[in-house]
């Protein structure tokens, strides 16, 4: 799923394309992708784009005459840069947007169709959207800390949270807690004031160190993935820490996992895999000494 360094570079490249210029219409190839009636998806035709916004994980389109267009890609959804009129893709194209500029596609891989568009009126109708998570980049210690023990979950639960942090998901934690140096399976109110503070900056570090390598990239951001080689722990089970070069392994749960370094995280205890390790029982190892003694 596209997180906050992925968004915020959508939103620099469609600065320059789309901010300023009007948009013409918007073509929905799945029907299911607009959740909204109210405005029709008409009333949003032949007007200026004035702004772009960021809701969590959501992009925000700011239209003339109090309008918004909130995009929501969720795990799949993928967006692309193309010439104006350009055609929507066959297979898994969801929606074209026309811009006297170009043309802005949606694309959603996969047979779950998860993506949204939400069509609104006012400020207060884009708020109705909006989780309530604070914005980790912008967040003080003290609001940071507050959120976190808000609620007495996980670590890995509490950071994806929408509702404490805004933007944070499934890869971005994983590699916000091997900077920090914990374990995703810490209960949030059982961390010391140092723990909380180390899990602070180490949120900071992580999203400003993945803006500044997408900026680099050039063009449109069309190779967004939540599996970049840059990554220390997400997406890199049984490759080498960057850190400590120990084997990283991974906890599997529904489509998600998460991904840790046994050596940096845990003090070298293996988490137990909640589907591998009731059918292991006994069998599933308790530390790296006996996962390197099965070889």
């Amino acid at each position: 799923m596209p997180e906050l360094p992925d968004i915020v570079a959508y939103l620099e490249a469609l600065e320059t394309r789309v901010v300023g210029r009007t948009l013409l219409r918007i073509r929905l190839a799945s029907p299911f992708l607009l959740r909204t009636v109210d405005p029709p998806v008409e009333a949003v035709g032949g007007k200026k784009v004035i702004g772009l916004r960021r809701i969590g994980k959501r992009i925000v389109f700011c239209i003339d005459g109090d309008l918004y267009a909130v995009l929501h890609l969720m795990i799949a959804g993928r967006l692309h840069w193309a010439e104006k009129g350009a055609k929507i893709n066959a297979k898994i194209g969801l929606a074209a947007f026309d811009f006297d500029s170009g043309t802005l596609t949606l694309t959603e891989a996969g047979t779950k169709k998860r993506a949204s568009l939400h069509l609104v009126r006012g400020e207060a109708g884009l708020q109705a959207l909006d989780p309530g998570g604070i914005e980790p980049l912008d967040s003080s210690l003290a609001q940071f800390g507050g959120m976190l023990v808000k609620e007495n979950h996980t670590l890995k639960r509490s950071l994806t949270d929408p509702h404490l942090f805004s933007g944070i998901g499934n890869a971005y934690s994983d590699e916000i807690l091997h900077r920090a140096k914990l374990s995703p399976l810490l209960m949030s109110r059982k961390l010391s004031e140092g723990e909380i503070a180390r899990l602070h900056q180490a949120t900071k570090d992580v999203f400003r160190d993945a803006l500044e390598r997408l900026r680099r990239e050039a063009g449109f951001p069309e190779g967004v993935t939540a599996f970049r080689d840059w990554h220390a722990v997400h997406g890199r089970f049984r490759k080498p820490c960057p850190v400590c070069g120990t084997a990283i392994q991974r906890i599997r749960y529904a489509d998600n996992e998460t991904n840790y370094c046994p050596s940096c995280q845990t003090g070298g205890k293996i988490l137990a895999d909640r589907s591998l390790s009731r059918l292991l029982k006994d069998d599933w190892p308790r530390s790296l000494e006996e996962l390197e003694d099965r070889g």
